[in-house]
C-alpha cells in the first residue's frame, strides 16, 4: 500500500468517527438550550472533514461541507436557533456526508445529485430569513473593523508527515487569511545520507496580518494540534483605515512597531513570503504534547490474539507434561514453568484488553434511530442510555448491532403507545426507553426496558395458536407465554410495515444472541412495560470452563452457566413417563439430561446417583447435566467448528487441552432445546 493510500484510509476512518461524534451532539440539541461547546464541537467536526477532503481531491465533500459550515457558523453566532427542522436538516447532512465517505472509501463517486436537495435546504435555512441574515452582516462589519497581527510559532513533531498532515497545505491556508511572512528553521535538518523522508525536521515562524480572529487562525492548525508545539500570540491590533497617504503611513508605522516587538523575542522576520532564512534561536525546553494512543490495523490485532492463543495452548501442554516433575528434584524447572504460566495468563489478558472496546460504538447509533422512528410513528419517546463505557470484545460488538437494533425497534413499535393513549391510561405523554450495559459475573448484562404496554399475554397466546406454533389446547405458564415472541414467524403486528409485521424479528434476535454464546430473556409486566435481559460473554476468544468426563470423552462446560454440582441419592431421582427424568434439589424438581445419550457415548455411567449432576442455567431456566467426573477448571482458547465443518447441535466450539487432545465446548442453550427430542427418541426406540 502506497503512502498516499495509507493517509487516505486514515482520513476516512477519522471521518466516520467525526460523523458519529457530530450526530451524537446534534441529537443533544433536541434536549434543550444548545451548549456553545457542543456547537463549536459540531462545527469542528464539519471543518475537519472539509479540510481533509480537499487534500485528497474529494471535491463534492468539500463543497457540501462548506455549505454545512455556513449554517453551523450562523448557529454559533446565535443568528439561527436549533429548531427541530434545523436539526433534521443537519442530521440529513450527516447521512449525505457518510454516503460520500463510503463511496470515497471504495474509490467510487457517490450517486450523482444525492446532496442537491439537502444542500438547497441548508442554503434556504441560512439565507431564507431576512431577520436572521441582517445580524450576520453587522457582525462581519464589526469583525472587519480591526486588523490584527499574529505571531505563530509552529514546530511539528518528527511524525507529523506519517500522520497524514502536510505543512505546505497549512501554509497555503494561512495565506488565504491575510498577509503572511514566513521564517523557517533548518537547525534539525540532517545531512542527505541521514535524511528520512517520513520525518519532519523543519520548524516555522509566521507573522500574519489579517482581519480574522485568533480562533480563525487556530482552526487552520486543527488537524495537527496533537502533532506539534504551537504558540499563537496576537502582537498588534488596530482599526482598519481608509487608504489615504497619511493613514497608510500611520499603518506602516504600527506594522513596523509590531515587527520590532516580535524581533525583541529573538525571532528573525523575513520581509516577505518569498524569503526563507534559517533560524538558530529555538527554545528546546518547550514541552511537547505526548501521544497517548496509536491506530493499529484490526488484522494485526487479530493475528496477535491468535498467536497468543497458540502460546496459551503450548503452555498448557508444557504444564500437563511436567505435572509429574518433583519440585525437590528440579526446583528451578518447576518454578520456571509456574512463572511461565503466570506470565502467559497476564499476556493473554493484556492482549485481549487491546481488543476490548466500549459499547458506546453500538449505543451511539440508537438515539438517531429512536428519533426517526418516533417521528414516523407520531410518538413522543425519550431514550436514556447508561454504561456506554462498558467494554466488550470487538468481535462481540460487531455482531451486537443487529439484535440490539431489533429490540429497540420492538420497544418503539410495540412497547410505547401514542401520546394520546398514554395520557388516557394515566401515563405521561412521553414514553421512555432505557438502554444500559454493565459487567456482571464475568459477563456483560444489557438491559432494554420501556414503560409501555408490556406483552399482552392473552393476545400472544391466541396468535401463537392461530399460527399453529402451539397446540390449541396448550396451557402455558406466564413465562412460557412471554417467550413465545422469540418463536420463528411470530408477530402481533396488525399491519405489515417497514418497521415490523413481517414475522422476522425477535427470533432473529435470539438466534444472533445465542450465536454469540449469550442468552436473552424478557421480564414482562402487562400495562407497565417490559425489559429484555441479554447476557453476553466478554470475548469470543477465550473461555473459563469446567472440564468434565463422560465415558472416555471430555467436554467443556462454560463456568458462567454452572450453578452447582451435586450427587443425588436414589430416592431423589424421579422417572417420569414420556418426559425427562427429574431430581429433587432442596424441594425443587429439575429436569436432567444424560450427555451420553445426547452424544451416543459408550461406557458412561448411567445412574445419576453414582455419577455427578452439574446444575446449569440457560436464561431463567435451569436443568442438570449428568457426567461421570469433574476434571477441573481451566481457561481455554475457543476454536470455531463452523469454519471447518457443519454446526453440531449442542456444541458451540472446540478447544485443545494440555494433553494435545481436542475437547468440545457445550452450548447450554442448545442442549436445553435438545432435552425433549432426546427423550422422545428414547421412548420411540423402546416402542
Amino acid at each position: 500500500m502506497d503512502e498516499l493510500q495509507r493517509f487516505k484510509d486514515t482520513y476516512i476512518t477519522e471521518c466516520f468517527e467525526l460523523l458519529e461524534d457530530m450526530e451524537e451532539k446534534l441529537l443533544n440539541l433536541d434536549q434543550g438550550s444548545p451548549d456553545n461547546e457542543d456547537l463549536n464541537a459540531i462545527f469542528r467536526c464539519a471543518h475537519s472533514i472539509k479540510g481533509g477532503s480537499g487534500a485528497f481531491g474529494f471535491d463534492r465533500i468539500t463543497a457540501f461541507t462548506h455549505i454545512l459550515e455556513e449554517l453551523l457558523d450562523a448557529m454559533r453566532e446565535g443568528e439561527l436557533s436549533p429548531t427541530r427542522e434545523v436539526t433534521d436538516a443537519l442530521l440529513q447532512s450527516v447521512d449525505i456526508v457518510r454516503q460520500m465517505v463510503v463511496a470515497a472509501q471504495s474509490g467510487q463517486e457517490a450517486t450523482e445529485g444525492i446532496e442537491d436537495s439537502v444542500a438547497n435546504q441548508l442554503k434556504q435555512v441560512v439565507g431564507g430569513d431576512s431577520e436572521s441574515a441582517s445580524p450576520k452582516e453587522e457582525i462581519v462589519e464589526e469583525e472587519s473593523d480591526e486588523i490584527s497581527i499574529f505571531s505563530i510559532d509552529f514546530r511539528p513533531k518528527e511524525g507529523l508527515l506519517i500522520s497524514g498532515n502536510e505543512p505546505t497545505l497549512i501554509i497555503n491556508e494561512l495565506k488565504t487569511l491575510g498577509i503572511l511572512e514566513c521564517v523557517v528553521d533548518i537547525e534539525k535538518l540532517p545531512t542527505i545520507s541521514k535524511l528520512n523522508p517520513e520525518k519532519c525536521y523543519l520548524d516555522w515562524f509566521f507573522t500574519l496580518e489579517t482581519e480574522k480572529t485568533i480562533d480563525d487562525v487556530k482552526e487552520v492548525f486543527e488537524f495537527v494540534e496533537d502533532e506539534c508545539h504551537l504558540d499563537i500570540e496576537k502582537i498588534a491590533g488596530f482599526a482598519k483605515m481608509v487608504p489615504t497617504a497619511e493613514k497608510a503611513e500611520s499603518n506602516e508605522e504600527k506594522i513596523q512597531e509590531a515587527e520590532d516587538k516580535s524581533s525583541d523575542d529573538s525571532k528573525v522576520q523575513a520581509p516577505n513570503t518569498n524569503v526563507v532564512e534559517p533560524l538558530k534561536a529555538v527554545d528546546d525546553t518547550a514541552k511537547v504534547p505526548v501521544v497517548t494512543s496509536i491506530r493499529v490495523d484490526i488484522d494485526k490485532v487479530d493475528r496477535l490474539v491468535n498467536m497468543v492463543g497458540e502460546l496459551v495452548i503450548t503452555q498448557a501442554m508444557i504444564a500437563a507434561q511436567s505435572s509429574d516433575i518433583s519440585f525437590e528434584e528440579h526446583p528451578r524447572l518447576v518454578q520456571g514453568i509456574n512463572t511461565l504460566s503466570q506470565h502467559t495468563r497476564e499476556l493473554q489478558e493484556a492482549v485481549m484488553a487491546v481488543r476490548m472496546q466500549p459499547v458506546k460504538s453500538v449505543f451511539s447509533r440508537m438515539p438517531r434511530m429512536v428519533r426517526d422512528l418516533s417521528t414516523q410513528l407520531k410518538k413522543d419517546i425519550r431514550l436514556e442510555m447508561s454504561g456506554e463505557a462498558t467494554e466488550l470484545d470487538r468481535t462481540v460488538i460487531e455482531q451486537l448491532s443487529d439484535p440490539l437494533t431489533h429490540m429497540i425497534r420492538n420497544s418503539v413499535d410495540h412497547g410505547i403507545d401514542t401520546p394520546e393513549n398514554r395520557e388516557a391510561s394515566g401515563k405521561p405523554a412521553q414514553g421512555v426507553i432505557k438502554l444500559s450495559a454493565e459487567h456482571a459475573g464475568g459477563k456483560i448484562l444489557l438491559k432494554i426496558s420501556d414503560d409501555g404496554r408490556g406483552v399482552d399475554r392473552e393476545r400472544v397466546l391466541q396468535k401463537a395458536k392461530d399460527k399453529g406454533l402451539v397446540a390449541s389446547d396448550a396451557e402455558l405458564s406466564n413465562h412460557e407465554i412471554d417467550n413465545l415472541i422469540f418463536m420463528p414467524g411470530f408477530s402481533t403486528a396488525e399491519v405489515v410495515s417497514n418497521i415490523s409485521g413481517r414475522g422476522v424479528g425477535m427470533d432473529v434476535v435470539k438466534r444472533n444472541i445465542e450465536a454469540l454464546g449469550g442468552t436473552i430473556n424478557i421480564i414482562n409486566k402487562p400495562g407497565e412495560g417490559s425489559t429484555f435481559l441479554v447476557n453476553l460473554p466478554l470475548t469470543l476468544a477465550i473461555l473459563d470452563g469446567m472440564i468434565v468426563r463422560v465415558g472416555r470423552e471430555k467436554y467443556i462446560i462454560p463456568i458462567g452457566s454452572i450453578i452447582e454440582t451435586l450427587r443425588p441419592k436414589n430416592d431423589e431421582v424421579r422417572k417420569i413417563a414420556d418426559a425427562n427424568d427429574l431430581i429433587n434439589v432442596r424441594g425443587d424438581f429439575v429436569s436432567i439430561l444424560y450427555l451420553h445419550k445426547v452424544f451416543s457415548i459408550q461406557g458412561a455411567e448411567k445412574n445419576p446417583s453414582k455419577a455427578l449432576v452439574v446444575l446449569v442455567e440457560s436464561g431463567m431456566d435451569k436443568f442438570g447435566l449428568v457426567v461421570d467426573e469433574l476434571i477441573g477448571q481451566q481457561q481455554v482458547v475457543i476454536k470455531s467448528l463452523e469454519e471447518n465443518s457443519d454446526a453440531v447441535p449442542g456444541i458451540s466450539a472446540a478447544t485443545i487441552l494440555g494433553d494435545g487432545k481436542v475437547a468440545l465446548i457445550l452450548d447450554i442453550s442448545k442442549l436445553q432445546e435438545l432435552m425433549g427430542s432426546v427423550e422422545n427418541e428414547k421412548h420411540e426406540s423402546v416402542a
